[in-house]
């Protein structure tokens, strides 16, 4: 069909053609339409015409069939603009609930943020809150047993009121704060009357000790010493006894952990060699203890060196140190009931003490000594004891100073021994009997003489430090009742350390400080024979030591296993995971007065356990098993004599009763403020019965 026939009036059309459009040339077969009709659809139709020509008209029928096609269309068209607009408004719904939940998300976020950073606030503001009062309670406390010196060096009390006034404000020390915070800018005068109206009420309440020593953490510390002063003191005070230390003002101290340093602006003397010599006295708090630092103006070398130990003046420096320490404690009035020495370096404190100190108001005062051992004595010539005016004839004898070995000489160990009223050897596991005849180091004799003075106590922890159940470096905290927390830490151990965390893994933590304690060729075996059997190993040493970062890569070349781990480096929250996610800790001895690894290890659930076949000290006869401490009898019942090779069978085919023994252990206080404590406490009570 031609378009004229299509487009011709005569022709009969379709009822959907209702208009016609002129020929402008009757010869020709197709027609342009006007410009003014030709509007284009979205379709593709020229005003209804199809771009392409339609197919040759074979009548009705096909009329019909495109009509139906064209409707067809139609209704497609239709539906697909509404499934096109569907599809845009769902569009326009989907990218707005994604921009709902990022601000949603954000918000979240934000709120979290927020939560944290209150609850950050809250902590700090807590724990500023409590520095603070207890600063207050202190500071408070101090400035009035300083004022009460200054009183007695400016001469408006006596010594013996300024002894009462001391206790008054020693055993009221709580009450003190309400009452005295105000009054401590007045006058000396007027703080005077009121010291005096407040002490009208006071009752006596627990003892007056002052140690005289040469370390405490964490201003100096060497040896075992340093953190025995530190957590003996807070473990008195937190019982209600008023505990002072006094201390060499070394170069070397760190003053940053001193609050309210301050120098006591009155004149301080003491004697030696014949003269009385200028002294500058300090005083501050630290971690809740008054510190009185002594430092010689003319003998300025003695405490201003590297090292606190092995000079060759040893015995001038700590003699004159012990008797500037009593010259300060007489001049200032101070009554204490007892005086606390340590080791050789103060025990001549006793002789000075009694042949010269206690006619001068200290009558009253009884002498304590602490030994953390007796493998140092100190050996000297006699005429040097004239130095602090000491009388050597009456001291260089057999039953006082003169040492049972090299008869010319002195020994200053043995004449505190000889001088004191009790003597407290510090051992966690040896039995008092062991200690007179087998590590008395030539002392056996005056200790046998002596022997009932003696105390044996054992070294604690701080139990507020290590403590799992609210330890701040561990990822979970628990305790006894809940120990979900403990098998977290040690898959938290397990991944530090980049080894299997098989559940059924038993993992062995071991901190070394040093190698000397250790038979490192003896570990290597133990090691191997534990790792074929599936235990893990972790080990934590001191990266400040290098004779022990040499042994330690030196054993982990030899050893060569991948569930055995090295950290050379000491960390601090490394090793509160260790003491957590272990399940057992090697320890090179249960005597361990330093770190107090085997103690630490029972409070955080993991067995200690010897890296030999059980301390061979555990294993003396009942003769020597008389009077040792708690916690020796604790381990001799359960770890002591175990080897790591039978506690990893006993976990492994014993399982019930083996959780029963960590649990047990857990409860066990082996801290400062159990045996160590009440061990002191009877010592400071028989010497004051006295």
């Amino acid at each position: 069909m031609s378009m004229a026939t299509l487009i011709n009036p005569a022709i009969p059309s379709s009822p959907s053609r209702r208009f016609s459009i002129p020929l402008t040339n009757p010869n020709s077969n197709f027609v342009k339409a006007p410009s003014l009709l030709r509007c284009v659809r979205k379709n593709g139709e020229i005003n209804g015409l199809s771009r392409t020509p339609p197919p040759m008209d074979n009548g009705g029928e096909d009329d019909a069939e495109t009509s139906l096609e064209e409707s067809s269309n139609v209704e497609l068209e239709s539906k697909n603009n509404e499934i096109w607009r569907l599809f845009k408004e769902a569009q326009q719904n989907i990218l707005y609930l994604n921009k709902q939940r990022v601000k949603a998300v954000d918000e979240l976020n934000k709120a979290k943020r927020e939560k944290q950073l209150l609850l950050n606030k809250i902590e700090q503001l807590e724990k500023e809150n409590k520095r603070v009062s207890g600063k207050d309670n202190l500071v408070v406390c101090w400035e009035l047993l300083l004022r009460i010196d200054s009183m007695v060096l400016g001469g408006m009390v006596s010594t013996e009121e300024a002894s009462k006034l001391r206790r008054m404000v020693i055993d009221s020390k709580v009450s003190l704060v309400d009452v005295f915070s105000g009054l401590l800018q007045q006058r000396d005068a007027e703080l005077l009357a009121e010291l005096r109206h407040f002490s009208e009420g006071s009752k006596r309440k627990g003892y007056h000790v002052i140690h005289i020593c040469t370390e405490m953490e964490p201003l100096i510390s060497v040896g075992p010493l340093a953190p025995y002063i530190t957590g003996l003191s807070r473990a008195l005070q937190r019982k209600g006894h008023l505990v002072e230390v006094i201390l060499p003002k070394y170069a070397s101290l760190d003053l940053d952990e001193v609050q309210g340093l301050r120098e006591i602006e009155a004149d301080s003397y003491s004697f030696f060699n014949g003269q009385l010599h200028g002294n500058r006295i300090w005083t501050g708090v630290v971690r809740g203890i008054g510190v009185t630092f002594i430092q010689p103006l003319y003998f300025s070398s003695f405490f201003n060196r590297d090292g606190i130990y092995d000079h060759p003046d040893d015995f001038e420096r700590f003699t004159y140190f012990s008797r500037a320490s009593l010259d300060y404690i007489a001049k200032s009035g101070k009554q204490p009931d007892v005086l606390h020495l340590h080791n050789w370096e103060t025990a001549i404190v006793g002789p000075l003490f009694w042949d010269i100190f206690a006619k001068q108001g200290l009558g009253n005062t009884r002498i304590l000594l602490t030994c953390q051992g007796f493998d140092s004595q100190c050996l000297d010539e006699p005429d040097k004891l004239a130095l602090c005016g000491l009388d050597p004839g009456r001291l260089h004898r057999p039953d006082r100073f003169q040492d049972t070995a090299k008869t010319h000489l002195v020994n200053i160990l043995k004449g505190g021994v000889v001088y004191s009223n009790k003597v407290i050897v510090m051992s966690s596991m040896h039995s008092k009997g062991r200690i007179i005849h087998s590590m008395s180091h030539g002392l056996e004799p005056t200790l046998t003489v002596h022997k009932e003075k003696l105390l044996v106590a054992p070294y604690g922890f701080d139990n507020s430090t290590w403590d799992p159940s609210t330890d701040k470096f561990l990822p979970v905290n628990y305790s006894t009742e809940n120990m979900r927390g403990k098998y977290a830490c040690k898959v938290a151990l397990q991944q530090q350390a980049g080894i299997s965390t098989h559940a059924s893994s038993i993992l062995v933590g071991c901190i070394i400080s040093e190698v000397l304690g250790f038979d490192l060729e003896k570990l290597k075996a133990v090691v191997r024979n534990a790792t074929t059997e599936g235990a893990q190993f972790v080990f934590l040493g001191n990266g400040s030591v290098s004779t022990t970062d040499r042994a330690l890569r030196s054993f982990q070349e030899a050893v060569e296993d991948s569930n055995v781990k090295f950290f050379y480096n000491y960390d601090e929250a490394l090793s509160h995971l260790v003491f957590a996610g272990s399940d057992i800790i090697l320890c090179h001895s249960f005597h361990d007065p330093l770190l107090q690894v085997p103690l630490k290890a029972l409070r955080y659930g993991a067995a200690p356990v010897s890296e030999a076949s059980g301390d061979n000290h555990l294993r003396y006869s009942s003769d020597h098993d008389h009077e040792i401490t708690r916690f020796s009898q604790f381990m001799r019942s359960t770890f002591g004599v175990m080897s790591l090779s039978q506690a990893l069978d006993e976990m492994k085919n014993n399982p019930s009763t083996w959780k029963t023994k960590i649990l047990n252990a857990m409860k066990e206080d082996f801290s400062w403020d159990s045996e160590c404590y009440e061990t002191h406490v009877l010592a400071y009570t028989a010497v004051k019965s006295l």
